[in-house]
């Protein structure tokens, strides 16, 4: 593999310093907040999208209330005691929904990126930028298991340590999270969100950096900045070993495709072990949970090897001139 942190633009715009201008001007030559705006502006929409959705939700039930219960609501609105109460109680009832209140804005989120994403492609081919080459098919059962390894094998370690103890914050979110039936928590814990997510971190945020920086500076700046949008230390950490992981994996596979697989086959993995109580089965015996640990290791280190020989070609440059 050919150097991963050479930037695959410098050449065009060294080449193209002078006609690079208006239209189709390089980002490197934007302004400071035009650039800002470049790299953030995707996972600003995707909060935007958040916050309309849930304002949407409480809407909802507020009418849904106000309708059922008028003589109540009515009431209520001249007590201040009793609104407290009622939006305390509003509150703790829409968290048994945060996942597909979650995952209604991840299908919303979903179309925009795809249409954002697909300009920046054609950007770059107007730019005559050539895109990594794209791995086989057949080369992606390496994606899930190498993500579904990391899922049981990071869980594990995660649970043995006992650092979900530590964090009040993780324990609500989960429990929030998989209060949703089993079917929702697979539609959108399994597939809309991880979508979302790598469209928005990876097919954005790291893409972008990608043309204006080296491999290391893109994933690592992506990754931290998906570790952080996690809001709790657990997530933090787990987000940030597998931002990197979905980093690399674009790289190597030249697709959007890999990152998003290996994000879904991730969460797939934690959603179906959680219901069917695998990881509770698994530290019910420490021998069978280091073996199965050890074994996830192995799976995910063997095709972390084989990953690595896929033959990608790095980006290249075509001269405008």
């Amino acid at each position: 593999m050919e150097n991963q942190n050479e930037n695959p633009y410098k050449n065009i715009i060294n080449n193209n310093s002078n006609q690079n201008r208006g239209k189709n001007q390089h980002p490197s030559q934007y302004s400071y907040g035009k650039r800002m705006w470049y790299l953030w502006g995707p996972l600003v929409i995707k909060w935007a999208i958040g916050i309309a959705v849930t304002i949407a939700a409480e809407m909802a039930y507020l009418l849904v209330y106000a309708y059922s219960h008028m003589e109540q609501f009515i009431e209520m609105y001249s007590n201040q005691e009793e609104l407290t109460a009622f939006m305390e109680q509003m509150t703790e009832d829409l968290l048994q929904y945060t996942t597909p209140i979650e995952g209604a804005a991840a299908l919303i989120t979903i179309p925009v990126l795809l249409i954002w994403f697909h300009m920046d492609r054609r950007k770059d081919k107007q730019w005559g930028i050539v895109p990594n080459r794209k791995a086989s098919l057949w080369k992606y059962a390496g994606v899930i298991l190498i993500a579904v390894g990391m899922s049981l094998g990071v869980n594990n370690l995660m649970i043995l340590s006992n650092l979900q103890e530590l964090s009040e914050e993780y324990q609500e979110v989960t429990t929030a999270f998989y209060a949703a039936d089993f079917g929702m928590e697979i539609l959108c814990l399994g597939i809309l969100i991880p979508m979302a997510e790598e469209l928005v971190f990876r097919g954005m945020m790291f893409k972008r950096l990608r043309g204006l920086a080296g491999f290391m500076q893109a994933a690592l700046y992506s990754s931290v900045v998906f570790a952080i949008f996690h809001g709790n230390l657990i997530q933090m950490l787990y987000g940030f070993v597998a931002g990197m992981l979905f980093s690399w994996l674009y790289e190597k596979y030249g697709s959007v495709k890999a990152p998003i697989l290996a994000h879904v086959a991730m969460n797939l993995t934690s959603v179906i072990a959680t219901e069917y109580q695998l990881f509770d089965w698994m530290m019910e015996n420490a021998v069978r949970v280091c073996s199965i640990t050890a074994l996830c290791a192995a799976i995910a280190s063997t095709m972390y090897v084989l990953i690595q020989r896929i033959d990608e070609k790095p980006e290249q440059t075509i001269s405008n001139n």
